[in-house]
């Protein structure tokens, strides 16, 4: 019988980075998502809610 001889390709799988840059692309997406929704009063230094309250406690009087 003749001896058959086989081709092996090797490839290193490398994607080229491009699933490194989805993630940072998403993350940037996220974090400026965050921002708009909790952090949108930081720049405008609060709104009209702010609640100005003088409570006066009367406590009764000490005994001598």
């Amino acid at each position: 019988m003749a001896e058959r001889e086989k081709e092996v390709i090797v490839t290193n799988g490398g994607g080229g980075g491009s699933g490194v840059l989805i993630a940072v692309v998403l993350l940037l997406a996220i974090i400026v998502a965050l921002f708009f929704v909790f952090g949108g009063n930081l720049m405008n230094g609060g709104d009209g809610t702010d609640i100005k309250a003088d409570v006066k406690i009367d406590t009764p009087a000490k005994n001598n």
